[in-house]
């Protein structure tokens, strides 16, 4: 592929420069997405902070990802000193690269200080905000700060369309890049095995040491139910598989499990029920149309905080958008093995219910657009230069 540097002859823009800045590995992949789709739109010059995708993509853009990619309060408290230090640099390679635009990409605890930072200290450049920061479930008084302070939101989930279009921010829906990549995905010569449990715990080391313990008491009591039942899972690298596998091990499961063996959308297209830690793999677990349950377990003091200034009644996305719990939550203390086998054994043998939460999920996927995220997203910040500069 070739870099972002080496512009196309056929060009429809004349050179812009932009910024990004992605610190999560769903965000680098969805911002790597969405400069190859620019890449065809137009000429353009990318620096910023990502992951390994999209720093392959321009030598301007560091791979900070290792450090960036925490999850809870208290995680990042701890790395206060790191944060504040990324925070200094960014501004300052703003401000002496000068940037036509900026483009966030999710990340919002860090990406909207940046906002306000660049706004406040004089940064004239386009403000762009790709795949929305969750503020209608944590802050809804925050979407009229980001109405003053940016120039575009692109969203990826309908309903988020009117929300900041009634605080007066320009906002586009781009549709969900799960419709695109989970379509490539999709096999159908895979079948679902009716004796296969998936279980995901995650893709951080902190999930798994939190999440997995409590799958491998629930598989153990299903054992006890169905002595046939097998189990599969996977890591995200291989070295958090190797942990997984260590785990299995340590609990004598070896003879019952998969570990590593499929990739995790296989196993989302293989297995007959499971549970999955909530994040991101819940809507492609949805997407490939496996029914499961969701759960998550964080720090006393994240949970603390989470339920003071959580403004919607679930977690998982798909009961988000679906207005109602079509995904059993299974949380925090909840989040007990005796609860899940509870759970998986009943989208084991309930036909019924199998077959009424695969038709609910199917609903909810079919809001998400139809496909195309990354070229309308690209389209979207196309047009805001277009509009801004009229000799374009």
């Amino acid at each position: 592929m070739s870099r972002v540097e080496c512009f196309s002859p056929n060009q429809t823009l004349p050179l812009k420069t932009l910024f990004l800045v992605a610190g999560e590995i769903s965000g680098d992949t969805h911002g790597a997405a969405l400069v190859s789709a620019l890449q065809r739109s137009g000429d353009w010059k990318i620096a910023g902070l990502g992951g390994p995708l999209l720093a392959a993509q321009s030598e301007a853009i560091e791979n900070w990802l290792e450090d960036a990619a925490v999850l809870g309060l208290w995680e990042v408290l701890k790395k206060y000193s790191y944060f504040r230090e990324k925070m200094e640099e960014a501004v300052a390679r703003i401000h002496e690269s000068q940037p036509n635009g900026i483009v966030f990409i999710d990340y919002p605890g860090f990406n909207l200080r940046l906002a306000k930072r660049l706004r406040e200290e004089g940064y004239e450049g386009k403000l762009i905000y790709y795949i929305s920061p969750q503020v209608w479930a944590w802050k809804k008084g925050r979407v009229r700060t980001m109405a003053q302070l940016l120039d575009l939101m692109i969203c990826i989930f309908p309903f988020e369309k009117d929300l900041y279009e009634n605080s007066g921010l320009p906002t586009v829906f781009a549709g969900h890049p799960l419709v695109d990549s989970m379509e490539q995905i999709r096999d159908a010569e895979l079948t679902r095995d009716p004796k296969l449990v998936a279980l995901l715990p995650g893709s951080r080391e902190r999930e798994i040491a939190k999440l997995f313990p409590p799958m491998l008491d629930a598989a153990e009591i299903l054992l006890g139910k169905d002595p046939e039942l097998r189990f599969t899972t996977t890591g995200a690298t291989e070295k958090l598989t190797g942990v997984l596998r260590e785990m299995v091990r340590a609990r004598g499961l070896e003879d019952h499990f998969r570990v590593g063996e499929e990739s995790s959308y296989e196993i989302m297209q293989c297995a007959w029920t499971g549970v999955v830690a909530s994040g991101t793999a819940t809507l492609e677990a949805a997407c490939l149309g496996l029914p499961y349950c969701l759960t998550y377990k964080v720090a006393w003091l994240t949970a603390a905080v989470a339920r003071r200034v959580m403004s919607v009644d679930y977690l998982g996305i798909v009961n988000v958008l679906a207005g109602r719990e079509v995904v059993r939550e299974i949380l925090q203390g909840e989040a007990r093995g005796e609860v899940l086998a509870e759970e998986i054994f009943s989208l084991l043998t309930d036909v019924t219910k199998r077959t009424q939460l695969q038709e609910s999920l199917a609903e909810v996927v079919a809001t998400l657009g139809d496909g195309g995220c990354d070229e309308n997203a690209a389209a979207a910040i196309s047009d805001v230069f277009r509009v801004s500069s009229p000799t374009d």
